[in-house]
């Protein structure tokens, strides 16, 4: 599954550590959602699309070939 966090993120003028605060998570954490590492549970999910200003299927993209 692919994500559009960064790109929003930066559009925001976020940085991982801001947006890991609102979320209450790691730096890290985001880091690895947004380099596809890590799927996030379905709250953090909500969470980030609720910061991000956008919905949650607005924010993952679902790719059939992974």
């Amino acid at each position: 599954m692919d994500n559009r966090i960064r790109i929003l993120r930066t559009s925001l003028k976020l940085s991982q550590e801001e947006v890991a605060k609102l979320c209450d998570v790691s730096r890290q954490t985001i880091n690895a959602i947004e380099n596809n590492k890590y799927d996030p549970t379905l709250h953090l999910a909500f969470r980030l699309a609720d910061i991000l200003g956008v919905k949650v299927d607005e924010l993952f993209i679902y790719n059939k070939s992974t």
